[in-house]
This record gives structure tokens, C-alpha cells and sequence, in this order.
């Protein structure tokens, strides 16, 4: 009893509830390969089926011994395309929470009503989610990739903290892939963050958990993830990479998806980088390129393999076209929800053109195209407005990737001539939702939304709130309601105080003075160093601030109200030639509510409001994530709420846990700006 109750990490009469599920027999040392076949026998696991093609279809390395009791040593793997592992226990597992729409995929039934029939589901998914113990059926390995990491090629990353259990069949015929991530160190554990243990830590973990499943709900393409696990284990990191590492727990996401294969898989045969002077491990092995190119076509798009079953080069041609359609699209939906996603290395992108790795990601608050939501990205490589630019660019490594099974004029061509044009298609077809647009497009359609997006800018508005807003702006140049409407407009423009805190200088005034005066004593020197961009735009953040200083309260908003009034009066315009020819008026408005009402969610998952589902949880309440996870299930708007009341703002100079947790659809808390992720 005491040897399930410390595996489980439970109650004693959940692990009494369980323990008939599993024979009442001793556990087995969960990481010792001559225990596989004495694991514990699952119960409302299963039913789970396995079938593992992508390890019969591509190469697998059987890695050499380790010493006894040893973790598997960082190290080139060449010539495959997965190496076998096996994830290592942690102290006492405990389940933070279950997405049940996820889990509903692979045919796990829904929740039972019985509290003690609950508690055994738990308890069973801590210990199998956790890795403590592997599912009939699952062979759990890491797959090699490599990548382009900030522009530079990297060579050899792999799942350094992820691992392939399998693929599970389910009675309506789809194929789903199981990944534990944080499980334990693997051949590719190479990172000194991660100090080679493999492991997550709860914070990074719930922030992964959360946004796979409000991403779904948001409509974007998107990896799934089942469950979260903690535990008694801990890891030391360095949040900050600031020299203060402390001691977090460990922590495991069950991550769902068709694949999880992306675009640095093909980038293991890469010749040596003449910028880097790295390679890929399996420089030369065209035969395993086409493998693989024959494996991804054939199972993740049949039609094309179907159509150009007798001709590989057209079949490459047609897989690489679609490719970059999904991730057109995709980018395009991330521009419409303000969602930023933080690192857009080759090796974190979807060969199937879903949102992958979710690491310091984040959703627009304040409206500001140039928005960096990772603190580590200092060039802004990855900001907000260059994540078309960026994918396009990833795309362009993929397509060198595929030579010489697609000839790269090809698939140059076939990126110029796609690219751009799928992009511009989705995103004006998204925004003129969005905006309820709803009869025929017009071509200033896109100058209208560029309008829009101007304004915000200008006035600070809050990106998720301004559009949810619209739907209840009165149509009719007599409209009642206008001056009600342009209020709760202004409520979602920054505020002085706001604007001070993001315009507030970077960098301590004597470095930047000594930075200009390097620039112009010696611009040789300077240019090296290569802070122009950071000095120009610590400049701006400068004279932002004397503007600013200078500005009172009354002047902010009577300034944000005329840009306001102005774009309004072309959104009016334009909506009365919507309405137009509608043979009723009345439901030509029901059908532009209902429509905008879908395209403009209420509740995006915020960094403020992950942080405090964070530190609940790393108080032992799991309650906060939970909630948040249900929250984040049904982000648009829903029957019988008012859409044109947004929630009072949270009164300033809240401190406390139960001040900051307040209505998730209100503007974020001014302590939201100080938030750092990285």
C-alpha cells in the first residue's frame, strides 16, 4: 500500500480505490527496462490501442548501454530518425488537471459521477501521464531534428525534454500521437537550462496545458494536450538567466497531435552550415530523406499521394504547396486572435501546419505591432507583426530542406507564388468577420482593417476587448447609444499611467550615453557590437516619455476620441454598404452579431491570468487552473450575455491573490506589465 500510495502521490482511499485496478501487487521500479512487462495494469486506460507506424516507417536507434542507473548522455544521433528511451519516475505524481475534450479524441469516456470512481481516474492518469508507468503498447522515443534557431542554423536539438509514447487507433478510425514532455533526459537533453534532465517545471507546464487547449477553442490549428502532472520532484532553473536559480517542481504535459514531425525533421541532412559550421547528424542519407518524405505524404496526405503516386517529384511539389497553404493560414490565424508565439525556429514548425511548442508565447493586451513576448528575443526577430515574415522565411529552410527530392527553383517558385497571396486571402476573409462584414468584400476592405489596427495603435487599445466591443456599435448615423459606445471605447485605450509604465526607459541613462557617444567616436566598433536597433529604440522610448510627461489626462483622451471618431465614421460607412440590398434589415444585423460574436473571442488566456493559475498551483491549489481551463473552453461570446458591458477594472494597487483574480475579460492589472517571459 505505502509503495502504490508514494507512486501515485494520492489520498490513501483513492490509492485504495485504485489499487484493485492494478492487482494489488508491488510496482515495479518504473525505469528499469527488464520491468516493462510487470508494469501496472490500467483500468479507464485500457481501452487505448497502439499501432506505432512512424517507428516501422523510419529509422530508430536502439541506443548503446548506458552505465546502471545512469541517464542517457547527450550525443550526435546519426542515421535515424527517433532513438529509444525511456522516461525516468518522479516523486509522487499528482494530477493538476485533465482537458476532457482532448482526451475525447482518443475515445476516453467522459468523467463518472462517482466521487471515489473520479479519484481512481486520477490517480490512474498521474501515474500513466507522468511516465511512472508506460500503457500497453506505448514505445516511448525521442525524435532527432535539427533547426534554424534566431537565423542560425543550430544542427542537432531534438526532444531534449519530450518523448513519442505512440500512436493510438481509436474506433472512429483517426490516428492520434502521444507525447509525454518533461519526462526525463533523452540522447537530445542538451540545453544548460535544462542542465540534460529533461524535465519541465509546473509553471512552464500549465502555461502549455492551458494555451494547446484555448488555442483549439480559438479555432486555430493547434496540438492538443490531455493532461497535466506534477510532483514532489524538483529541478533547479534559472528563470531569469539572471544568476538566482531556485528549486521548482517537476512537471508533465500529455501532449496530443496527428504528428509531431516539423520542419527541422528534414533538416538532418544538412550539409555544414556556412555561417554556423554545423550539420546535420545525417548529412548524406538521401535515403532516409525520402523515406521520411515517402512516410509524411503518404500518411498525413493521402490525397496528394494518391494523385502523384507515379511521379515523387510532383508529389513533393504538391506536398510542399499545401505546406505552405496550412501555414499561411495558420500565421493568419494568429494575427487575428493577437497571438504571439515567442520562438519560430524551423524546429517549431508543424509539418502539418498545427501551432507547436508553446514556450514564451503571449496574447496582445495593449495593441503594438512591434510586441516581443519572449524577454530572451532582444532583436525582436520575433515580434508580433513579423510572424508572416518569419514563417515565410522558415518555409523557405524547408524548401532547401526537400533537395534534391524537390528542386529548389521549384519550390521557390511555389513559395512565392503561394505564400503571400494564401495569407492575404485569410486574414482579410478573418478580419471582415471579425468586423461583421458579412455580404460582398470590397477592396478597401484591407485599408479599412490597416485603419483599425493604426488606431488601436495609436491609442493603446486593448486588442481582445476593442473587437468584442464592436459588435455593439450602433450602426445607423442616428443610432442611439453612439456617445455610450464611444465611452466604453475609451475605457479599453491605455490609460497615462499604462503608457508610462510601457514607455518607460530600458536601459540606465549613463549606458545609453555612453553607447551614443561610442557611435560617434567609433561607428566601426559600435556597428559590431550590434545594439543599433536596441539604442533606436531606446531613443524612442525616450522621447515617448517627454511626450508623455507632458500630456494630462483630459488632452490623452480627447486626442484618442478623435482618432476614434474618425476611423468609426469609415467603419459606418462601410457597414451601411454591407446592408445594402439586404432584402431584411433586421436579420442582415442578427446574422452581423452572430458572425462577429464567433470571430471575436471574450477570453484569451493572458499572461496575468496564467501567472495566477501559476501560483495557486504552486501553493497546492489546482482549483485556479481548472477554473481557468473551463474559462478558456467557451471563449466567444454565448446567448444571453451583454456584449456591450465589459467588467469594471480591477481596483488599482491590488496585491493580494484573491484582489488579482477578477473577471478574465477585463483589461489586464497594471502588475500584468511587469510579467517577464522568457
Amino acid at each position: 500500500m505505502a509503495s502504490l500510495k508514494a507512486v501515485l502521490g494520492t489520498s490513501l482511499p483513492a490509492a485504495r480505490a485504485v489499487l484493485p485496478l492494478f492487482g494489488c501487487r508491488r510496482l515495479p521500479a518504473p525505469c528499469s527496462i527488464s520491468a516493462a512487462a510487470m508494469e501496472p495494469a490500467p483500468h479507464w486506460l485500457a481501452g487505448l490501442h497502439f499501432d506505432n507506424r512512424a517507428l516501422r516507417a523510419l529509422p530508430v536507434e536502439t541506443p548503446p548501454p548506458d552505465p546502471e542507473g545512469a541517464a542517457p548522455a547527450p550525443r550526435l544521433v546519426p542515421g535515424a530518425c527517433f532513438s529509444r528511451v525511456r522516461p525516468a519516475p518522479l516523486r509522487q505524481p499528482r494530477l493538476v488537471a485533465l482537458s476532457e475534450p482532448a482526451l475525447a479524441l482518443l475515445g476516453l469516456g467522459a468523467p463518472p459521477a462517482a466521487a471515489a470512481a473520479r479519484e481512481a481516474r486520477e490517480a490512474e492518469a498521474a501515474l500513466f501521464f507522468s511516465g511512472n508507468a508506460l500503457l500497453p503498447g506505448a514505445e516511448p522515443a525521442a525524435h532527432c531534428y535539427c533547426g534554424h534557431q534566431f537565423g542560425q542554423f543550430a544542427g542537432q536539438l531534438g526532444d531534449g525534454a519530450a518523448m513519442y509514447l505512440g500512436e493510438v487507433c481509436t474506433a472512429a478510425g483517426e490516428r492520434w500521437e502521444l507525447q509525454l514532455k518533461g519526462a526525463g533526459p533523452t540522447p537530445f537533453s542538451r540545453w544548460a537550462p535544462l542542465q540534460a534532465d529533461g524535465r519541465k517545471v509546473l509553471r512552464s507546464s500549465i502555461r502549455e496545458f492551458l494555451c494547446s487547449e484555448a488555442m483549439f477553442h480559438l479555432g486555430v490549428p493547434t496540438t492538443r494536450a490531455g493532461a497535466c502532472v506534477t510532483s514532489e520532484s524538483t529541478v533547479v532553473r534559472d528563470v531569469f538567466y539572471d544568476g538566482n536559480p531556485k528549486h521548482e517542481p517537476c512537471a508533465v504535459v500529455l501532449r496530443i497531435a496527428s504528428t509531431f514531425l516539423r520542419f527541422g525533421s528534414f533538416e538532418i541532412f544538412k550539409a555544414e552550415d556556412e555561417h554556423t559550421g554545423r550539420a546535420g547528424p545525417s548529412v548524406g542519407r538521401n535515403d532516409i530523406r525520402v523515406q521520411m518524405l515517402d512516410y509524411v505524404v503518404s500518411t498525413f496526405y493521402p490525397e496528394i499521394q494518391a494523385t502523384h503516386a507515379s511521379d515523387s517529384v510532383q508529389r513533393n511539389a504538391a506536398f510542399f504547396r499545401e505546406v505552405t497553404r496550412r501555414t499561411a493560414r495558420m500565421v493568419a490565424e494568429w494575427q487575428c486572435v493577437g497571438f504571439c508565439h515567442g520562438v519560430l525556429n524551423t524546429d517549431n514548425m508543424s509539418i502539418v501546419g498545427l501551432t507547436i511548442d508553446y514556450g514564451p508565447f503571449g496574447f496582445l493586451d495593449r495593441y503594438d505591432p512591434d510586441h516581443i513576448c519572449n524577454a530572451s528575443d532582444n532583436a525582436g526577430r520575433y515580434s508580433f507583426s513579423k510572424q508572416p515574415e518569419v514563417c515565410k522565411w522558415n518555409l523557405q529552410k524547408l524548401a532547401e530542406a526537400l533537395v534534391p527530392e524537390l528542386p529548389l527553383e521549384q519550390g521557390e517558385a511555389i513559395l512565392a507564388e503561394e505564400y503571400d497571396a494564401e495569407f492575404r486571402r485569410h486574414y482579410l476573409h478573418k478580419m471582415r468577420r471579425k468586423l461583421g462584414l458579412v455580404r460582398a468584400e470590397r477592396e478597401e476592405d484591407a485599408a479599412l482593417v490597416a485603419k483599425l489596427l493604426e488606431t488601436m495603435h495609436l491609442t493603446g487599445a486593448d486588442f481582445t476587448n476593442t473587437f468584442y466591443l464592436l459588435s455593439s456599435f450602433p450602426v445607423g448615423p442616428e443610432s442611439p447609444g453612439l456617445a455610450e459606445f464611444l465611452t466604453a471605447l475609451m475605457e479599453q485605450c491605455a490609460s497615462l499611467e499604462e503608457l508610462r509604465l510601457a514607455f518607460r526607459p530600458q536601459m540606465d541613462p549613463r549606458q545609453l550615453s555612453m553607447m551614443l557617444m561610442l557611435a560617434q567616436s567609433n561607428p566601426q566598433l559600435f556597428a559590431l557590437i550590434g545594439t543599433r536597433a536596441n539604442v533606436t529604440k531606446e531613443l524612442e522610448r525616450v522621447e515617448q516619455q517627454s511626450r508623455l510627461e507632458q500630456l494630462s489626462p483630459a488632452e490623452l483622451l480627447s486626442r484618442n476620441r478623435g482618432h476614434w471618431a474618425d476611423w468609426l465614421q469609415e467603419y459606418r460607412a462601410r457597414l451601411e454598404k454591407d446592408r445594402e440590398g439586404a432584402a431584411d434589415e433586421d436579420a442582415w444585423q442578427a446574422e452581423r452579431t452572430r458572425v462577429m460574436h464567433a470571430n471575436n473571442p471574450k477570453y484569451v488566456l493572458r499572461n496575468y491570468i496564467a501567472q495566477n493559475a501559476i501560483e495557486a498551483a504552486e501553493n497546492g491549489d489546482f482549483s485556479e487552473v481548472r477554473r481557468v481551463l473551463k474559462l478558456l473552453e467557451a471563449p466567444y461570446h454565448r446567448e444571453g450575455e451583454a456584449a456591450e458591458v465589459l467588467e469594471a477594472a480591477e481596483p488599482e494597487g491590488a496585491s493580494s491573490t484573491a484582489e488579482r483574480r477578477r473577471s478574465y475579460s477585463s483589461k489586464p492589472p497594471l502588475w500584468a506589465a511587469e510579467l517577464c517571459v522568457t
